[in-house]
């Protein structure tokens, strides 16, 4: 219902009625004259043939034996079926000189690599402001805003807004430190902010900025939240701790805090509009080249969130605002104890009577920034599971209906097509995929999967069905080689030396082939993969809090070490269909 991309199939050079099985002959555009048995000749117009029907009795058309016409050969079915591949790289894996990748001439470059060696899309993680603890993209403090540690220093001097002297300290090229680059950018955000807010010289750009803050009024309770979270007093709180009248949103106090921090306020959004401005610059550049975005949008929200502070009533929480039941999964390949998340759950009931408004405005968002959406976890719309929030671990918990159909039902009738990838790895039940194929959306196969379970793994591409991403690995995968050297045991490498005809030197770009040969319409490729580097460039490690998500790939310079793999991802999309067709 909700689909990708128009429905495959076999497709003629010329337009024709795909309802029904159709005879080749019955393509042809121009008038055909036809010999009957009798001898003699009639006209048969495109436009008085009937598609022919199987199992009918009444058909129109030549009759067996009966000349075609001179372009019956030119009827060739067209094999383009829209394959494609492309890279996973969160941004803030980028190069660049203040200690995290930003949207600027980086990310340009990065788009330049992509369409210059045949790729055409880019995935990346939520772009969310991350949790300000463990610094997760799936545990952000708003589904809606933009991360502000990514906005782009230079981008800020070409417009005026700092001058170069003003620029945070450059810092040699490593794992992100979140705490020391929130320390350094911050404040130069907030002082681009100031200026905008009160110099005439920024006029245009203020404008700007007031559109923004006029179109998106979502961004005034995120303001609210963000700053009220950063004040002194209720910076170790959660918002269930606040003071009562803050806690509860009572009018009288939400327009007060307004107005004593109006300040505060407004220099928030105007850090939001700067995100906003360069990464749509980002993306448009990245259209423009041929390269489509794949965002991605965790299903839960974190609980110390603005989403949850503003629509409490959506969520399963008790008097006092918490939880006492917490999103999870049960224990599978990523984590022998599950993965407690310890996200609150929706109160679905809440939702349907309010006709899913909330979740469609969410996707609707969504694709304001993305050309096409991950949903996390999408088995959690089928059946989720339900965890005691007194619980350590997610090894204990209960299945629970999810609202299926009906919630995609009504986002397509809000938004139309809804472009979405169903991230369907895990525990995944008939529901799961009865509702997922229901939707029209493509699933996930993971090759680094597929070496257990026998022939029939799904995730061994001879099981690869074409509506799906085929991947090596993901964000929440070791690398391939950092897999193949350490948690790949003796049958598995086997397995895989045998199925792939390899002595498993080159692992990571073994994986990328089998990739890229298989089925599935969309490849993408981990760059960590591309650079075959072993597990100290694991994104994530699921189940566990600490040390991830800082990944860096390297210096400005990394380009043009990476010519020679740009190169070779380009024969191997050649090799196997994925190239970019020319334009007509």
């Amino acid at each position: 219902m909700l689909p990708l991309r128009t429905p495959q199939g076999v497709r003629s050079t010329q337009q024709v009625d795909r309802s029904q099985p159709v005879l080749p002959h019955l393509r042809s555009r121009a008038p055909q004259s036809v010999s009957h048995a009798s001898g003699s000749r009639r006209s048969i117009s495109r436009r008085s043939v009937r598609i022919f029907a199987w199992g009918t009795s009444k058909t129109t058309g030549p009759a067996p034996g009966d000349v075609l016409g001179k372009d019956y050969d030119q009827n060739i079915p067209s094999y383009n079926k829209g394959r494609r591949a492309g890279i996973l790289l969160h941004p803030t894996s980028l190069p660049g000189p203040y200690g995290i990748g930003e949207l600027g001439d980086e990310a340009k470059r990065f788009v330049d690599w992509l369409a210059d060696h045949g790729m055409q899309c880019w995935q990346l993680l939520p772009l969310v402001p991350p949790d300000p603890m463990y610094y997760s993209p799936y545990s952000g403090t708003d589904a809606n805003c933009g991360n502000p540690l990514v906005v782009s220093i230079d981008e800020l001097i070409k417009d005026g807004l700092l001058e170069f002297s003003e620029t945070p300290p450059r810092v040699p090229i490593a794992n992100v430190d979140f705490p020391a680059v929130a320390a350094a950018k911050l404040p130069q955000l907030k002082r681009a902010a100031q200026r905008l807010l009160k110099e005439d010289r920024f006029k245009r750009l203020r404008e700007e900025y007031l559109k923004y803050r006029k179109e998106h009024p979502w961004v005034e309770d995120s303001a609210l939240f963000d700053v009220a979270r950063n004040l002194p007093e209720l910076s170790q709180l959660a918002w269930w701790q606040w003071p009562e009248p803050l806690r509860l949103r009572q009018k009288e106090a939400l327009k007060e805090f307004r107005e004593k921090n109006k300040e505060a306020i407004d220099e928030f959004i105007v850090i939001q509009y700067f995100f906003e401005k360069q990464w749509k610059a980002i993306r448009s550049y990245a259209n423009g080249k041929g390269i489509k975005i794949i965002g991605d949008m965790p299903i839960y929200v974190g609980g110390h969130s603005a989403d949850v502070w503003a629509n409490r009533h959506l969520f399963e929480l008790n008097e006092a605002g918490l939880p006492e039941q917490v999103s999870g999964v049960p224990p599978d390949a990523f984590s022998a104890t599950g993965q407690l998340w310890g996200s609150p759950l929706y109160k679905w009931p809440a939702h349907k009577k309010e006709g899913f408004k909330w979740w469609t405005a969410r996707m609707a968002r969504t694709l304001e920034l993305y050309d096409e959406c991950r949903i996390d976890h999408f088995r959690g719309f089928a059946g989720y599971w339900s965890v005691d929030a007194k619980e350590t671990t997610a090894m204990n918990g209960n299945w629970r209906q999810g609202p299926g159909l009906e919630l995609f039902t009504a986002m397509k009738k809000a938004l139309g097509a809804v472009p979405i990838l169903a991230e369907d790895l895990g525990v995944i039940t008939t529901d799961v995929v009865a509702l997922r194929e229901s939707i029209g959306a493509p699933g996930m196969v993971v090759l680094q999967f597929a070496w257990g379970g026998g022939p029939g793994n799904v995730h061994l591409p001879h099981n690869h069905y074409e509506n799906c991403f085929v991947y090596p690995g993901t964000h929440d995968n070791e690398t391939s080689v950092g897999w193949f050297r350490g948690s790949a045991n003796d049958t598995d490498k086997a397995y895989i030396r045998s199925y792939l005809r390899t002595d498993g030197a080159d692992i990571a770009w073994d994986f990328i082939r089998a990739c890229m040969a298989a089925v599935p319409r969309t490849c993408v490729i981990m760059m960590q993969d591309v650079m075959r580097l072993d597990n100290t460039a694991r994104m994530n490690t699921p189940g566990t809090a600490a040390g991830n998500w800082r990944w860096r790939m390297g210096d400005g310079n990394v380009w043009n070490s990476l010519k020679k793999e740009g190169e070779d991802l380009r024969k191997v999309a050649h090799d196997t269909n994925r190239l970019p067709k020319p334009k007509a």
